[in-house]
């Protein structure tokens, strides 16, 4: 029986990575919103700014899931876990009382 070996290393990469395209990728969305908000022709500015963030993250995620399966899914879990904590900051931000 072959046991499943984890390189930590490269988990650690993906961690790392993830969330820093998270935080840009997401940093990218409130930046653009404040714009397009601004702007005369919001729905350009929208699309640009999502076409630049949607193909950024890609280029990143291509290459560290080019590195190996780990850092892939570090990549992903940490996308993930910045996406939610982020959402919960956010929405508790929102609470009326």
């Amino acid at each position: 029986m072959m046991t499943p070996v984890l390189d930590f290393g490269l988990f650690g990469l993906g961690l790392l990575a993830g969330a820093m395209a998270a935080a840009l990728f997401f940093a990218g969305l409130a930046w653009g919103m404040r714009l397009a908000l601004r702007a005369a022709r919001p729905v350009s500015v929208l699309l640009a700014s999502a076409a630049l963030r949607i193909a950024l993250l890609l280029g990143v995620g291509w290459w560290v899931a080019a590195q190996g399966m780990a850092a892939g899914v570090g990549f992903a879990l940490a996308f993930l876990a910045m996406r939610l904590a982020l959402l919960a900051t956010l929405r508790a931000g929102d609470e009326v009382t």
